[in-house]
C-alpha cells in the first residue's frame, strides 16, 4: 500500500507547491540547487538592529553565502560562532558562510546567522525581502516574517 501512495504523494505535493508557486503564496524560493526552507526576523528591540534566521536547503554540491541585502536597508553582516570565553558563546563577522552540499544549513542563535544594522522600520506580522548571494547558486530573493518575540513570535522557523 505505501509503496503505490508514493508515487501519488509525490505528484501531489509537486502539484501543490506549482499552485503555491504560481498564486505567489510559496515560503520557499529556490534557485538551482539551493532553496530557502524558512526565514525570519525578530522585531528588533533597537531600532535598526536585528538577527536574521534562515534555513537553506542545497540540493547540489557544497556553496557558499557570500553576501545578504534587506528592503529595509540597513548593513548585513554574515555572523559565526567562534571560541567561548567565560562560558559565553562569541560571534564573529565572516566573509563567507559555508553551505554543505546535499544538506540543510540551519541559522539560529548559536550557529551562523545575519546581524542587520541601521535598518528601516520593521513591524510584526509584516514581511521584509532577504536578498542572498551564493558563489554558484547567484541571487537568491526571498520573503522573512518579522516576528515579535513579546507576542509569541519568537518560535524557530514559523513555518
Amino acid at each position: 500500500m505505501v509503496r503505490r501512495l508514493t508515487p501519488v504523494l509525490r505528484i501531489a505535493g509537486a502539484a501543490l507547491l506549482a499552485a503555491l508557486a504560481v498564486t505567489g503564496c510559496a515560503s520557499a524560493r529556490a534557485t538551482g540547487s539551493i532553496a530557502i526552507a524558512s526565514a525570519y526576523v525578530p522585531q528588533p528591540t533597537t531600532p535598526g538592529t536585528t538577527v536574521a534566521y534562515l534555513e537553506i536547503r542545497n540540493n547540489g554540491p557544497a556553496d557558499k553565502l557570500l553576501s545578504a541585502q534587506t528592503s529595509v536597508g540597513g548593513t548585513v553582516q554574515l555572523r559565526a560562532p567562534g571560541a567561548r570565553h567565560a562560558g559565553a558563546l562569541t560571534m564573529h563577522t565572516v566573509t563567507q558562510i559555508p553551505i554543505a552540499g546535499e544538506a540543510m544549513t540551519r541559522f539560529n542563535p548559536i550557529s551562523f546567522h545575519l546581524l542587520i544594522t541601521g535598518a528601516g522600520a520593521m513591524r510584526d506580522g509584516k514581511d521584509i525581502t532577504l536578498k542572498l548571494t551564493f558563489a554558484n547558486a547567484g541571487t537568491v530573493t526571498i520573503l522573512a516574517m518579522v516576528t515579535n518575540p513579546e507576542s509569541g513570535g519568537s518560535s524557530y522557523f514559523l513555518n
